[in-house]
């Protein structure tokens, strides 16, 4: 159990992909979407067939006036049943475990013994630069996860993005981020600035009318957004104690 703690994140990275690669699998053993009345006759020769559709479990017939004919083979039903409700154990189990690592020991304090004002403009302009190009792939995706995974496709990517934004925004913290730090305010400070700039792009995008998809200029919104989160979260960092006078500790009076 304690090897599950640890590698909870990379359990959590592969329980989702491989829910993405299973909602792709049921979408494609299911009529298409864009034409559905002609793979019911290519595949089960139902003329004029209105497909009848289930994520869960996965199936599909076509229902041609009062015949059904059957589209997704039973053991095919089966079978994706049986994968989907290990990957939503796999999913739910690591994504418990990953969410507790926010919280618990902070560890040891690295110190700002970098220069701390070249530090501040590197994670401002790379960490921002960075952002850019993970959004790029991510405007990418989302659409290709929607056409070849619908609603659930489009939601559990969703959830991949969240995830994997988190976990990008702790690397650029850690490497980049203000000091004197922890690892556990490195993680939380990356994962609110991951969190944060998906929101700032989700909003802006429903805000226009542009839902479920993402546009390309979700990419400079979003390095502007982390920019502007990476430089708040540097403004609230207190920087190290300054050590006492030595004049006034010599005082009289002062111990």
């Amino acid at each position: 159990m304690d090897w599950v703690r640890r590698r909870a994140g990379s359990l959590l990275g592969l329980g989702l992909i491989g829910g993405l690669v299973w909602t792709a699998a049921v979408t494609l053993s299911m009529p298409s979407w864009y034409d559905p009345g002609e793979s019911c006759a290519r595949k089960v020769h139902a003329v004029d067939a209105i497909p009848r559709t289930s994520w869960f479990p996965p199936s599909a017939s076509c229902v041609s006036g009062d015949e059904v004919r059957q589209y997704m083979s039973t053991t095919r039903s089966v079978v994706l049943s049986v994968i989907g409700v290990l990957l939503l154990i796999l999913i739910a189990t690591s994504l418990i475990l990953t969410v507790r690592r926010l919280g618990g020991e902070p560890g040891p304090i690295r110190t700002g013994g970098d220069d701390l004002k070249r530090r501040r403009r590197s994670h401002l302009a790379f960490g921002a630069l960075d952002m850019a190009v993970a959004f790029a792939f991510v405007t990418f995706l989302n659409a290709v996860a929607i056409v070849l995974g619908g609603l659930p496709g489009g939601i559990l990517f969703i959830v991949t993005t969240l995830v994997g934004l988190s976990a990008f925004g702790a690397v650029l913290d850690r490497h980049l981020g203000p000091l004197p730090s922890s690892a556990l305010e490195s993680r939380r400070r990356g994962t609110v600035a991951g969190l944060s700039t998906y929101g700032v792009v989700f909003a802006a995008t429903a805000v226009s009318g542009q839902l479920p998809f993402f546009r390309f200029w979700a990419v400079p919104l979003a390095a502007v957004g982390y920019a502007v989160i990476a430089a708040v979260q540097w403004s609230r960092v207190r920087g190290p104690a300054e050590p006492a006078n030595p004049a006034e500790q010599a005082r009289p009076g002062r111990h």
